[in-house]
């Protein structure tokens, strides 16, 4: 998938497939599962001290209506919040996506706000109610861009990280690219020229020369700059040294 960025700058992602998505939601919901046996497990040690405490104290109707609200709140934070929680904190990642290198990411390709955690974690609730992610599973499925409902009321996709990428994106900050990106005299020329000029050509046909000036020079690049269009291809190859 190719997002576009403001800067005309097109990002290439890897979508996450179903398996991927789904292996990572099965290590998520096993530390969810770690996490309840210890709340279980510390309620057992410390409940009956609590519960001779609020007899003590008489606080019983109270106290029965504080541990009700606190074992909802515990309940969401363990399976929904979790989530939310994660994704904000570690960009998109939670422990399941982090050992599967996969995250979420905005339809833009930003990185996921507060806003768009939230929404696609609350659907979560009505894609496990109706048929435990069934549902989801088949939306997935059918999603050109392998979206279940959680993504697409919020407006996110899930995508692989590509660390080995990473030396490709550094060539933008080289110091020195005359001597390194495999342009000769002539090329640089070329584009200098364009640069200079385009301002005064009507857009058409400053991207129909972009496009000429691109397909000759990109066979020669020692970098694959598949992640930038022509004109942006150009000004990149053109900045002052």
């Amino acid at each position: 998938m190719d997002v576009r960025t403001a800067e005309a700058i097109a990002v290439r992602y890897e979508l996450a497939g179903l398996g991927s998505r789904f292996l990572a939601l099965a290590i998520d919901m096993s530390a969810q599962v770690a996490a309840v046996v210890t709340v279980v497990l510390v309620l057992g040690i410390f409940g009956a001290s609590v519960a001779r405490a609020v007899v003590w104290l008489r606080l019983d109707k109270a106290a029965s209506v504080a541990a009700l609200i606190l074992l909802a709140l515990t309940a969401f934070v363990l399976f929904f919040g979790y989530f939310i929680i994660f994704e904000l904190v570690w960009s998109g990642q939670t422990p399941g996506k982090r050992a599967l290198g996969i995250r979420v990411v905005r339809d833009e390709g930003f990185p996921v706000d507060a806003g768009a955690a939230i929404i696609r974690n609350l659907v979560r609730i009505v894609e496990l109610v109706f048929g435990f992610y069934v549902i989801s599973a088949f939306v997935t499925l059918l999603s050109p861009e392998n979206k279940r409902p959680g993504d697409f009321a919020a407006g996110t996709i899930v995508v692989r990280d590509r660390p080995d990428e990473l030396p490709v994106f550094a060539a933008l900050l080289r110091d020195d690219p005359e001597h390194d990106d495999g342009l000769d005299r002539d090329d640089r020329a070329l584009i200098a020229q364009y640069l200079a000029r385009r301002a005064a050509l009507e857009p058409s046909a400053a991207a129909a020369v972009a496009a000429r000036i691109a397909g000759r020079v990109r066979p020669k690049l020692r970098a694959s700059f598949h992640y930038l269009d022509d004109a942006a291809l150009l000004e990149h190859l053109g900045r002052p040294v």
